[in-house]
């Protein structure tokens, strides 16, 4: 009895740990008598300790590239802009009173030399480019809006006598003769005859001399006679308003001169082309009066 007690013993108590075994792998939940929580336990499978769990390795597409990291923009330049092209206000071959007074201003600085006739010509274009070329500018020989400020901005208002001279070009210094009493004072530098009363100018001329084979003799003389309506009987030409001076050459308006300018020449005499001056100059002087013709 003693025998199969102990036996039998051994037996339960095997098949409660088996039990307790199945239990424990089935999750279910075992009490133990006591009065604390139940305890549950899990099936899942323990991650092994100490190690990181691996990294998820990263989704690619089929056709898509790996990231590239991002570059700085540069900030744009803007571009730079060209000047604008101004507009030409004067040029060859323009006329009228603003070209006089683009003469006269550029007059004042030195650079034309002759006194303002309101035609733009090729002297005009040259004095242009000479300011241009000293102000650093392009030298085009036209005028736009900043050749025109930079001259406004070193010159002065033309006075009528600038912009109106009685010549085409400025009249010489008188020679010492013509400084005294009454004289017709002819320079052929300046191509100006100055009717002068006591050293003081009364009216100037432009004029014209012989050629090279009738030239116009120099020196001092005095007027011999006038003849208001003289014809010449050598070259059958009229002489209106001649002054004789010197062996029949004289001082006297000349219809070609007016018309054809510098291109022609006289038989010796001083031509005149302005009818009026010419007119006044016969009506104040007076025979015995200084004529000096100088270079």
């Amino acid at each position: 009895m003693r025998g199969r007690g102990a036996t039998a013993v051994r037996g339960a108590a095997a098949s409660a740990a088996v039990l307790l075994t199945v239990g424990a792998l089935a999750g279910c939940e075992v009490e133990d008598g006591a009065s604390g929580p139940s305890v549950r336990i899990s099936t899942a499978p323990q991650k092994a300790a100490g190690k990181p769990p691996p990294a998820p390795a990263p989704t690619r597409t089929k056709h898509s590239a790996p990231a590239r990291p991002a570059q700085p923009t540069r900030p744009q330049q803007p571009k730079a802009a060209r000047p604008a092209a101004q507009a030409v206000r004067m040029a060859p071959g323009a006329r009228g009173a603003h070209v006089r007074e683009l003469q006269a201003r550029l007059r004042q600085l030195g650079h034309f030399d002759r006194n303002p006739t309101g035609y733009y010509g090729p002297v005009t274009a040259a004095s242009v480019s000479a300011f241009q070329q000293r102000r650093g500018m392009a030298r085009t020989g036209k005028v736009t809006d900043a050749v025109l400020s930079a001259l406004r901005a070193r010159t002065h208002e033309p006075t009528r006598t600038e912009l109106h001279p009685p010549t085409s070009r400025p009249p010489a210094v008188p020679d010492p003769r013509c400084t005294t009493g009454r004289a017709l004072c002819i320079s052929k530098t300046s191509r100006t005859a100055v009717w002068m009363v006591d050293g003081k100018v009364r009216t100037a001329m432009d004029v014209r001399f012989g050629s090279a084979y009738t030239p116009t003799r120099e020196g001092q003389f005095k007027v011999d006679f006038k003849s208001r309506h003289h014809h010449s009987t050598l070259y059958d030409s009229p002489m209106p308003y001649a002054m004789f001076f010197s062996r029949g050459q004289a001082v006297h308006y000349s219809s070609d001169f007016a018309a054809r300018g510098y291109a022609g020449a006289s038989h010796g005499c001083v031509n005149v082309r302005d009818k009026k001056k010419i007119a006044k100059v016969f009506a104040e002087i007076r025979p015995g009066d200084k004529v000096v013709v100088y270079k």
